[in-house]
């Protein structure tokens, strides 16, 4: 009996649990074609060669330097809560001394803090230059990414045309249903929320 549950139960692995290198046939033709684009039929679909479609984040961190990431950094910890909380410490405490209660002899920039609002205008003509550097930089990412989007929909557009053409699908047809659609979301939107209230 316990020899039997045993077979039983290494016969109930074997099926459920194939082989990990073992990868099943694609049938598929347009699946056989996508595992043919990076020049081997290993089975794999999704690989990093095998679509051309780029991926922005990739390209993107391709052209950054290290003084852009740097600008990033000191932008990102400037928009942070934690940096506020310092300068509200550094602040106070700047205050205390320069104000005699810690120890007249210990004050090094009296009221009405000279030296703190240097130091402060100092801090916030380069801050803004960070956070100026990095807009421009988010400009230039914006950019790439509608670059890579238009590459995207183009490439879709000819495809499309192409399997339409292949199906003897009429393409002016589907082009006067796409400007009516088009027509009518921009009549929708124009004309705001309905009677009844919904958007």
């Amino acid at each position: 009996m316990l020899v039997d549950v045993v077979r039983l139960a290494t016969v109930t692995d074997s099926v459920a649990t194939p082989p990990a290198a073992a990868h099943s046939p694609l049938t598929c033709k347009a699946c056989q074609a996508i595992d043919a684009m990076d020049g081997s039929t290993d089975g794999q679909l999704f690989s990093q060669d095998k679509f051309h479609v780029r991926n922005e984040k990739n390209a993107w961190q391709k052209v950054l330097l290290t003084q852009d990431r740097v600008a990033d950094q000191v932008t990102t910890f400037a928009g942070s809560l934690k940096f506020v909380y310092l300068h509200s410490v550094w602040f106070g405490i700047w205050i205390l001394v320069n104000v005699g209660l810690v120890g007249v002899g210990v004050k090094f920039d009296p009221f009405p803090f000279g030296l703190l609002t240097m130091i402060v205008s100092l801090e916030a003509i380069f801050l803004s230059t960070f956070v100026m550097v990095s807009q421009n930089r988010q400009a230039k990412r914006a950019d790439l990414r509608s670059q890579l989007d238009f590459e995207t929909n183009l490439r879709a557009e000819i495809w499309a045309i192409h399997i339409g053409a292949a199906l003897s699908i009429n393409h002016d047809h589907v082009e006067d249903v796409v400007r009516q659609a088009i027509a009518a979301s921009a009549e929708d939107g124009d004309s705001g929320p309905t009677s009844n209230g919904s958007i």
